[in-house]
């Protein structure tokens, strides 16, 4: 299902939202990123979160498996690797952060978080991020109900089933979260460029695809404007569990006290 990523680079860079101020300064802090730090944003895609992190002063490495959205990626900033979760192409305890947005549920894997734990340093952390599609809202409400039919087994956020993964402390411990209210402006085909960025949508077969996006737009176009996307951007921080098991003390990532 990740594939039709490939075909859907372009309208997922317009489509989608970018992260909350708020969120971002989230993710620098606890991580730490700053001049002199390394750090891995992992499954990138067209780099909307990377692009967000250059301004920390840390470099930042993009790492993204599929070319359409590596390419967008490498348009805009660098370096850019292509390279999938289960395999870095990165020493051991080199990364002193590993940040993933919009992604972590495709590969909430114990060989993939062995693998993040293997490349950054004792003391080194995770971020996650995600933009949530606030169902209390009725048009994003609207929007699930169209598009909740299409999905069958494609992997999702809201399932929970990713935090299994991080579950036991045995690699990373939850450290803290935050929560965002976010708002997109879109006009219409604002709302049916979104939806037809999703995964599932993307793999659709192309008359069905164009049937459920005409139905989009018609409920786009009976929502009083001005029309939004309204979200939730969630954040989560862990830190690396040591080689003994042990977690690190807590100290200021900024100055290593």
């Amino acid at each position: 299902m990740a594939t039709a990523f490939e075909g859907a680079a372009t309208v997922y860079e317009e489509a989608r939202p970018d992260y909350p101020t708020e969120a971002v300064s989230f993710l620098v802090d606890t991580l730490g990123l700053g001049p002199g730090r390394w750090v891995l944003d992992l499954a990138a895609g067209t780099g909307k979160l990377t692009r967000a992190l250059i301004p920390s002063g840390a470099q930042v490495i993009g790492v993204e498996p599929v070319s359409a959205m590596r390419r967008t990626l490498a348009a805009s900033t660098s370096p850019v690797v292509a390279a999938v979760a289960q395999a870095l192409p990165v020493g051991d305890g080199v990364l002193d952060a590993i940040t993933v947005a919009q992604a972590f549920h495709w590969f909430a894997t114990d060989d993939a978080l062995a693998e993040m734990r293997r490349t950054l340093r004792e003391g080194g952390a995770l971020g996650l991020i995600w933009n949530r599609r606030d169902r209390s809202d009725p048009l994003q409400a609207a929007l699930t109900e169209l598009m909740e039919p299409e999905r069958g087994d494609t992997a999702s956020y809201e399932s929970g089933v990713w935090r299994r993964a991080l579950a036991g402390g045995d690699r990373f411990v939850a450290r803290g979260e935050t929560h965002v209210p976010w708002r997109q402006a879109v006009d219409v085909e604002g709302v049916a460029d979104r939806v037809a960025s999703v995964s599932f949508i993307a793999a659709m077969a192309e008359n069905d695809r164009a049937r459920l996006l005409d139905r989009v737009r018609a409920v786009a176009t009976e929502t009083p404007a001005p029309l939004a996307l309204v979200y939730v951007t969630d954040v989560f921080y862990f830190s690396r569990v040591d080689t003994d098991g042990i977690e690190p003390e807590r100290h200021d990532r900024q100055t290593g006290k």
